[in-house]
């Protein structure tokens, strides 16, 4: 189910257009429009839940098939030689978007 007030929602029902690069029935993966690294993406589940608290197990459901997802799209994104998978909880955290998403960084060696 999708929020109607949650931006990453309405990303995902085509109301605010983004720079896709994959899409199936469960998640969307697009390209950030604050890049922290070379290749900056965001996956996000196609059902609205802000934290892993709230995911519950229809959210662990979309979460298994992000993260089988994931490993093919870092790759055909340019992401051959590594990436790293960050998964903001919370405002201390940095989330600054309330519905749950992997950012997946890399194209270039990153520092720690």
């Amino acid at each position: 189910m999708l929020n109607n007030d949650c931006l990453f929602c309405k990303i995902i029902k085509g109301e605010i257009p983004s720079a896709k690069v994959y899409e199936d029935d469960m998640m969307l993966v697009f390209k950030d429009i604050e890049p922290k690294a070379k290749v900056h993406l965001l996956a996000v589940p196609k059902t609205h839940f802000a934290l892993l608290s709230e995911a519950g197990e229809e959210g662990g459901k979309y979460l298994a098939h992000i993260f089988a997802k994931i490993p093919d799209v870092a790759r055909e994104n340019g992401c051959e030689n590594g990436y790293r998978l960050v998964i903001n909880q919370g405002t201390d955290a940095g989330q600054t978007v309330r519905h749950l998403h992997v950012h997946i960084l890399g194209g270039q060696p990153l520092e720690w």
